[in-house]
């Protein structure tokens, strides 16, 4: 197989997958694939702000994480663990950038991430492949009569970057990860804007010049992958 170019994706699909769910997908990047839903709650947190007559004036939009037993060669174990609550609250954050929640009122979508194969980059996976999930989810609560007007703001992905050799790379694979001098997740909406930055020297420190082209390599990954997105709605 010919090596990827280091400014280049991995093959990346987002495809239907059947499920109860209000929006199902499952996303594939490289040996990477993550099934992702997005469920209608029929009541809203206890803690959401409600008006005089008791009404929640804003909805709202979570997400769940698990990687699967036999996502790894060696079993992942099932369970909450410190790493998957980081990862869901993340992907949670992300994901409530792309709506305005005052414009979903009493309407709780939950977002299930659950990695079916891991070959690095799972949560940016997730990420990108939630958010057609929740589209999909919004679409169908529109339609019920659920949510009056479009809450969605507009996309949003993520992807992996680092350096690796001295050199950038985007969207990491599990081989590249393990010999990352530095490892980067960058979430982006459609407007170039970014959601969430989370970089560290894994051996060694990093110069704002190559922090600058990891995150405009970023940048050009986060504008393909919403082209993915868009020919999936």
């Amino acid at each position: 197989m010919p090596k990827r170019p280091a400014n280049q994706l991995r093959p990346t699909k987002i495809g239907p997958f059947p499920s109860a769910a209000a929006g199902s997908v499952q996303i594939a990047m490289g040996g990477t694939r993550v099934l992702c839903t997005a469920s209608i709650a029929s009541e809203t947190p206890r803690w959401i702000k409600r008006d005089e007559e008791g009404n929640p004036v804003h909805g709202w939009v979570t997400a769940e994480y698990a990687m699967l037993p036999g996502s790894t060669p060696d079993r992942k174990r099932r369970g909450p663990d410190g790493r998957s609550t980081e990862i869901q609250r993340l992907i949670g954050r992300v994901l409530r950038a792309a709506v305005d929640l005052d414009k979903m009122p009493g309407v709780a979508i939950t977002c299930d991430c659950d990695v079916l194969q891991a070959d690095g980059g799972t949560r940016t996976a997730a990420i990108t492949g939630a958010y057609v999930a929740l589209a999909q989810a919004i679409a169908t609560a529109r339609a019920d009569g659920r949510i009056s007007s479009n809450p969605i703001i507009g996309p949003v992905a993520a992807v992996s970057v680092g350096i690796i050799d001295g050199r950038p790379h985007l969207d990491l694979d599990y081989e590249l990860d393990v010999r990352a001098e530095v490892d980067m997740n960058v979430a982006m909406d459609s407007k170039g804007q970014f959601i969430e930055v989370q970089g560290t020297g894994e051996k060694g420190t990093f110069s704002r010049e190559e922090l600058d082209k990891l995150l405009d390599l970023a940048g050009r990954g986060t504008r393909k992958l919403m082209e993915v997105q868009r020919a999936a709605l």
